[in-house]
């Protein structure tokens, strides 16, 4: 028997026979390295042979696993891993599958080492590129294996480590060797999606937890190249910089549900992290993905509780900053349209208390700290947003946000004489501060289309109402819209500066379009600076931020006509503080004195006419010695001195208006319009209520010719409308619209200071005039039209229509046909 057992063993196969000879009789003395040659060799020239070599070689591993030889498991791995180096043949595939099988049997083992030796043999492969494409092969039980490496709670810590360790490298194995192959399992699936992202995430938030706690920075260091959260991050970079246009929401989704499932908003830190590796592996183009998916996050969860809402747009805050410019996507609207929804819902939570009673929130406690801090990170998170736009689409989301605020009069219904509640008040400070994030930096060479009537008409009314955040916000907005060569930071504080030129001033030429939106908006903006002025709940921040107003207009759109428009609004400001019929208190007619000093010092200095400026500085130095309290720097202090009362105040601490008229117009200014008092033009519509004055109602008249009487059925020739008659309508539109104002102000003194009998006689026998006037008008327009059939005159005069068969009725030519 024993030679027939000799005879058998010299008829094995041959291939069996060179596998065999690469084991040696003492698995610690390793490979032979001259058999794995000759093998090696007998592969490539017989690669039909490579399967059953293969399939042999796996045969022989799944003896020793389970024979619990394991140096011989080794020595099988090795030489599994040379085969598959040094063949590339079509025939690869076949081998490839008992090289997989076999990688399994080990990874299937309850042995650390064994699954570390199986995935460094995968991890191996995964690096070969393939000639030859394979339509069945799955790698489902890999993903699932690997993850769950990923998540080993083995004893002993270095283990442990080592296990998830291969566990993300068989991942990344995984991910290189389908990500790009067609013919793969798609790796971007959900079922795999959801395995592999949240098992890097683990090792990503564990490795923070490991860093936190390092007894020592040297050994911290030592250990860098070995960390799991090193290797993971490079990993989740991989995955992600892989993934095309499709394939995002699937990486991302996971991304959020591990956030969820394990409270991670609320520490924002990891969250922030997490997002922020997404942001930077992505391609550019594919940013807005991401935002969009936040987004939507954050409405999926509008009823969480605040500090989860604050986590996501804190993650959003910081998404925004990372993303490229205008790469928010095509729907632009709807990024801010999702903020102010949430602002909004912030605001009614914090209000009523509750999540609009779900019953899947419980009796869970709003805390208004938590809302507020929510409401001031969407506000962060808007002007982030916008800070990436280009300057035509932040104009759109200004109109945007500018359309949410309830406006009373206009997109709010208040009954008369009663206060804005509470709710509509905080969303309206809410959306203003929104405003104030996406003005700052605004640039734009062109104002007027920049700033329509229908952006600058509300958010000027928003400055006449009664609360002084209110006012102070629409005043914040305007200066970073006007503000385009940074000089505001230098009228920080209002106070009087000898000389100027210290400030270093940008000041350019005024263009054409800056005069164009001056003459439409000016007067608007002189007007709302002076009733501003008139409010007794201003404090100093108020007036510094009216004096930065002024000096920014002076300096970024100030032609000749509006520095004489300032100037005579800075002298209506004095005249203003020294009258006792507004009812201002000694602090606010003291600071409007400081207001329109301090301007006047900046105004002169800016026209560079000498005489000018040694009015004001006489001025100046006349109140530093007899009324500091008239001055900035007496009146803006925390414990100012101010006197008992202002009924006397001698004129030589006063600007005259003749004597700044005089020396002005010397030097080529308009001395008439100097020498014209200011006053607010309040026949200007005022979008809170559309209301126009007394005096102009009164004055209005109708002139109505009545169809019936024969004395006038011929109508005069219209006028011809010609080039010279335009010229001067163009010409004489100056000098009319100073006549036009200067009717309104008598007619405006007029009603202020002349007897009650006398208006109520002149309102009498207008108002009967106007009503005589609109019967008559009631009489042609009721009147009903002509009939084809033909009109009688009755007994009385009056028409009366007849019938007339239709065949008498006669019909234009047109008409018949």
């Amino acid at each position: 028997m024993t030679g027939v057992c000799g005879c058998c063993g010299a008829l094995r196969p041959r291939y069996k026979r060179l596998v065999d000879n690469i084991f040696p009789e003492d698995p610690e003395d390793g490979l032979v390295k001259a058999n794995m040659e000759k093998l090696t060799f007998y592969a490539l020239s017989a690669p039909e042979k490579l399967d059953r070599i293969g399939a042999y070689l796996s045969e022989r591993l799944s003896r020793d696993v389970a024979r619990h030889r394991y140096g011989y498991v080794c020595i099988a791995m090795e030489a599994l891993d040379q085969l598959l180096m040094a063949c590339h043949c079509q025939s690869i595939n076949l081998f490839v599958e008992s090289f997989l099988k076999m990688v399994r049997k080990l990874l299937e083992s309850d042995k650390p080492n064994l699954q570390i030796l199986g995935t460094n043999s995968f991890v191996k492969f995964a690096n070969i590129e393939e000639d030859t494409p394979s339509y069945h092969r799955s790698y489902d039980f890999f993903v699932s294996r690997f993850s769950e490496m990923c998540h080993s709670n083995y004893e002993d810590p270095d283990i442990r480590t080592k296990i998830r360790m291969a566990g993300i490298k068989g991942l990344q194995g995984v991910v290189r060797k389908t990500v790009n192959d067609e013919l793969q399992a798609n790796i971007w699936d959900p079922q795999h999606m959801d395995k592999i992202v949240p098992s890097l995430l683990f090792n990503l938030q564990s490795g923070e937890r490991t860093e936190s706690r390092s007894p020592s920075p040297l050994q911290a260091s030592e250990k860098e190249k070995e960390s799991p959260a090193e290797l993971t991050e490079r990993c989740f970079r991989e995955l992600l910089g892989r993934a095309a246009y499709g394939n995002i929401k699937n990486a991302v989704s996971p991304v959020l549900m591990h956030l969820d499932n394990h409270s991670l908003w609320e520490g924002k830190t990891f969250a922030v992290r997490c997002f922020k590796i997404i942001m930077y592996s992505i391609q550019s183009q594919h940013s807005h993905l991401v935002i969009q998916q936040l987004l939507g996050h954050l409405d999926a969860n509008s009823k969480n509780s605040a500090k989860v809402r604050a986590g996501i747009v804190e993650v959003l805050l910081e998404a925004a900053a990372i993303a490229a410019s205008g790469s928010v996507g095509p729907t632009v609207l709807e990024v801010f349209n999702t903020l102010l929804r949430q602002l909004r819902l912030s605001v009614d939570y914090e209000l009523t208390g509750s999540y609009d009673g779900s019953t899947n929130i419980g009796t869970r406690i709003i805390k208004a700290h938590e809302e507020r801090q929510l409401q001031e990170a969407v506000i962060r998170t808007i002007g982030s947003f916008a800070n990436t736009l280009p300057t035509y689409q932040r104009s759109e989301v200004m109109l945007f946000i500018m359309g949410k605020i309830p406006v009373p009069g206009v997109n709010l219904t208040l009954p008369p004489n009663e206060p804005v509640p509470q709710g509509t008040r905080m969303i309206q400070i809410m959306l203003l501060k929104s405003l104030v994030q996406v003005t700052t930096g605004f640039q734009t060479t062109n104002m007027l289309t920049a700033l329509p009537d229908t952006f600058l008409d509300p958010l000027l009314s928003f400055s006449l109402i009664n609360h002084s955040e209110v006012r102070l916000l629409v005043l914040q907005i305007l200066l970073s819209l006007i503000d385009r060569h940074d000089n505001r930071p230098k009228f920080s504080k209002i106070r009087i500066i000898s000389d100027i030129s210290v400030l270093k001033l940008k000041v350019d030429k005024c263009s054409r379009q800056d005069n164009l939106f001056m003459k439409k908006h000016g007067q608007h903006l002189c007007r709302h600076i002076y009733l501003g002025c008139k409010e007794l709940n201003s404090d100093q921040q108020h007036y510094e931020t009216l004096y930065a107003l002024l000096g920014l207009l002076s300096v970024e759109l100030a032609n000749e006509e509006v520095v004489v428009d300032l100037i005579r609004l800075a002298l209506a400001l004095q005249d203003l503080a020294l009258s006792t019929d507004e009812g201002l208190t000694i602090y606010n007619r003291c600071a409007v004195h400081a207001l329109s000093a301090a301007y006047l010092n900046l105004i002169c200095q800016l026209t560079t006419v000498p005489a000018f400026c040694q009015h004001i500085h006489e001025v100046i130095e006349a109140r530093q010695k007899e009324g500091p309290y008239l001055l900035p720097e007496g009146v803006f202090l925390e414990h100012p001195k101010l006197p008992p009362s202002l009924e006397k105040v001698e004129s030589g601490v006063l600007f005259l208006q003749s004597k700044i008229a005089e020396v002005l117009g010397g030097s080529g200014y308009n001395t008439d319009r100097l020498a014209t008092p200011y006053v607010p033009q309040y026949t200007d519509e005022d979008r809170l209520s559309k209301r126009k004055s007394i005096g102009e109602t009164i004055s209005l008249q109708v002139e109505v010719e009545s169809r019936n009487s024969p004395e006038k059925e011929e109508r005069t020739p219209a006028e011809e409308i010609t080039f010279e008659t335009l010229k001067s309508a163009i010409v004489d539109s100056a000098g009319m619209e100073e006549q036009e104002r200067e009717r309104r102000r008598q007619v405006v003194e007029k009603f202020q200071k002349a007897p009650f009998e006398e208006i109520a006689a002149h309102c009498g026998a207008r108002a009967t005039m106007l009503q005589n006037k609109l019967n008559q008008i009631f009489e042609i327009t009721i009147r009903p039209p002509p009939s084809p059939s033909g009109t009688i005159s009755s007994g009385y005069g009056q028409s009366q229509s007849r019938s007339v068969p239709i065949y008498e009725m006669k019909f234009p030519d047109l008409c018949v046909y």
